[in-house]
């Protein structure tokens, strides 16, 4: 009796203790879980950018991966805990290197402009999904991206161009009746809106 009762003991446990474990992917050394949380990851995008974060549900990217819903909440929890991946995990890598064209131009306006507009041709290049989730998720009213976006990226990207435009403004170098504001707005919708 003891004997045989011993390992069934921690099975039990176990199942208890992580009630979707038959989602779980095996972890031996060939398959490692992370390769399967990027495909899922990559399922959201696209059921982001097809259907928009709000009508997508864990089902529909489950499907996509052809995964279970088990291995999405394995993984992520839920779809909150999923959209704060994504944010962290591929939408601000994929936008991190527009910063670096943007710091080399200094006060050269021309090379500002050019550096970022050259940097959104080459993250749509490498990232296709970005300017249409972009535009559904960020630049839409009410989209699911806005604020954590607005918060994270504002302080970055749009306010470093804003205030380069009003210093050179004030040099003389750009037209002072231009709101710099508007400018970055208009260059948002000459590159990511085309684009996507």
């Amino acid at each position: 009796g003891v004997m045989s009762d011993q390992p069934s003991k921690p099975r039990v446990r176990r199942a208890e203790g992580r009630k979707r474990a038959p989602g779980r992917p095996p972890r031996s050394p060939d398959r490692r879980p992370g390769a399967s949380r990027e495909q899922l990851l990559d399922a959201a995008i696209a059921c982001f950018v097809r259907k928009g974060i709000a009508a997508t549900s864990l089902r529909d990217i489950a499907a996509e991966a052809h995964a279970s819903p088990a291995l999405l909440h394995y993984y992520f929890g839920d779809k909150a805990q999923l959209q704060a991946a994504l944010v962290e995990e591929k939408l601000l890598p994929a936008i991190a290197p527009l910063r670096a064209p943007l710091e080399q131009a200094g006060d050269d306006v021309a090379a500002l402009v050019a550096g970022f507009v050259q940097g959104v041709g080459r993250v749509a290049i490498a990232h296709p999904w970005l300017p249409p989730l972009w535009i559904r998720e960020v630049l839409c009213e009410g989209g699911a991206l806005r604020e954590v976006l607005f918060e994270r990226i504002g302080p970055q990207i749009p306010r470093v161009m804003v205030q380069r435009f009003g210093a050179a403004q004030a040099r003389g170098a750009l037209n002072a009746d231009l709101d710099p504001r508007l400018l970055m707005v208009s260059l948002v919708g000459l590159t990511l809106f085309p684009i996507a």
